[in-house]
């Protein structure tokens, strides 16, 4: 049979932390397999960012880009959880998303074979599928969440508390950590909430993508993998086809801002001595924990590249969605004194780092991060170390995964407000950063075994290539039939 070229839809979330492991995996299926890509780039604001602009520009001639119409989130309170807005973009582009499937169905000779979306995006998969083009869910999450997935209606039927921080037991998940209530999903924790409703519902159908595509590679969750395949019956419900190809990874900077000083500076740093503090593209603090994470940084007399957002008091979340923060000077929310005090062995810079840049750069020796999939497998590939500092959405039980499952981080302990001191941040950056620690060696050399399980796993015949390749086979022979 000739092998035949396919036409492949992405629709991802919106936001840079969803397209970029999108726009990786595009580069893979293209590069590698030959197929020709378009992305459907779903917008809550008529000016994109410079990074988005700069990602999708980058992206290989094989690979088109539609915009579909700005969705409007005006009629929203003003702190709506993220994975509600997200699951909103996708129901409010539906009409759009159906004109566009239906113009390239009719103009496109090279046969659509895939429409590939996230777990936000389950009424597009079944737009898709109404369509007669096979649905596929991209996970860009590890199994352990995904495990979750599938447990979740099966866990409202046997759960009476209304918020899942009273569960009384840890949720044994098959081959993974357990689990405690106040861990799992940021928009499950109150049962009787719309984003609950909204989640359990995406929950019940990922049973309608015909195959699932994980970034996480069988070394890095070799039981939780493993329990897809041998027994969904535990779930309650038929697991479709899991392919697990990651670690995809931004291999650089999509951002026009080349981030030079940051390099520079790392240049003429000692090896593995910088600790490096970012929560993300969405990710804020109180000015409370500002202040205290300074305070922290400064007592530990270690190394630190910061990457500083404007505080916000109401919600972890603040910087979400939003493409940008207006320019702002860091000595305003800072401690007094505190950047003339640390100009010898700290680099403080406003909103946004060339992440990809700084955790390969061999000063780098550490990472405290809000420990989003993205910049977890990001640490695992550069082998660096983590402090594991969770805030919303599923960074919880990333943590969890991180510290207690492959002990690849530490995590300091928050008081009863949900503030982290500065002596507790100053006794754990120590421990993770200080070469005679052995607490912190042990996680250094876990991290380490974790980066060459990676590189195997991405390497010919590596696990994650061998995935693909399958995933890839079976589109082709759809094309052909």
């Amino acid at each position: 049979m000739a092998e035949s070229t396919g036409h492949i839809v992405i629709l991802p979330s919106p936001g840079i932390s969803h397209l970029i492991p999108f726009a990786e995996l595009a580069k893979r299926l293209v590069l590698h397999h030959n197929f020709h890509v378009t992305f459907l780039v779903l917008t809550t604001t008529r000016d994109l960012s410079d990074a988005t602009k700069a990602l999708l520009e980058s992206l290989p001639a094989a690979v088109d880009s539609i915009f579909l119409p700005p969705v409007n989130f005006d009629d929203l309170p003003k702190y709506t959880k993220p994975s509600l807005k997200l699951s909103l973009s996708v129901t409010r582009s539906l009409p759009s998303l159906h004109h566009v499937l239906n113009s390239l169905l009719a103009t496109n000779s090279n046969r659509l074979v895939a429409f590939l979306a996230d777990a936000f995006g389950f009424e597009a998969l079944e737009v898709a599928k109404g369509l007669n083009i096979p649905p596929y869910l991209f996970f860009p999450s590890n199994a352990t969440s995904l495990s979750l997935f599938f447990h979740l209606p099966k866990l409202d039927e046997t759960v009476s508390v209304r918020f899942m921080r009273d569960l009384p037991d840890p949720v044994k998940l098959p081959g993974c950590v357990p689990l405690h209530g106040k861990d799992l999903f940021d928009p499950i924790q109150d049962r009787k909430s719309e984003a609950y409703e909204s989640f359990l519902n995406l929950s019940k159908r990922v049973v309608l993508a015909e195959g699932i595509i994980v970034n996480s590679f069988l070394e890095l969750e070799p039981e939780a993998l493993k329990a897809f395949q041998e027994d969904g019956g535990e779930y309650g419900t038929r697991i479709p086809l899991i392919y697990p190809v990651g670690p995809i990874v931004q291999t650089r900077s999509s951002s026009s801002n080349d981030g030079s000083e940051c390099v520079s500076w790392l240049d003429i740093q000692p090896r593995g001595s910088v600790l490096y503090v970012s929560f993300g593209s969405g990710g804020t603090l109180s000015s409370d924990q500002l202040t205290e994470l300074a305070f922290g940084l400064e007592m530990s007399g270690q190394k630190f590249l910061w990457v500083v957002k404007r505080p916000s008091n109401e919600s972890a979340s603040t910087a979400y969605l939003s493409e940008g923060q207006s320019q702002f000077d860091p000595a305003d929310f800072l401690p007094n004194g505190f950047l003339e005090r640390t100009r010898d062995r700290g680099l403080v810079v406003t909103y946004w780092a060339p992440q990809t840049q700084i955790l390969s750069h061999g000063s780098t020796g550490g990472f405290i991060s809000h420990c989003g999939w993205s910049s977890t497998l990001e640490s695992v590939v550069n082998g660096v170390p983590l402090i594991a500092w969770p805030l919303f959405a599923e960074q919880k039980l990333n943590a969890v995964l991180l510290e207690e499952g492959l002990k690849v981080a530490l995590r300091p302990k928050a008081e009863e407000n949900g503030v982290v001191r500065r002596e507790e941040i100053a006794k754990v950056v120590k421990v993770l950063m200080d070469k005679g620690s052995e607490e912190g060696k042990k996680v250094r050399d876990r991290m380490e075994e974790l980066k060459q399980a990676a590189a195997k796993a991405i390497d010919t015949d590596g696990s994650s290539i061998k995935a693909l390749s399958d995933l890839a086979y079976t589109l082709k022979n759809k094309a052909a039939n």
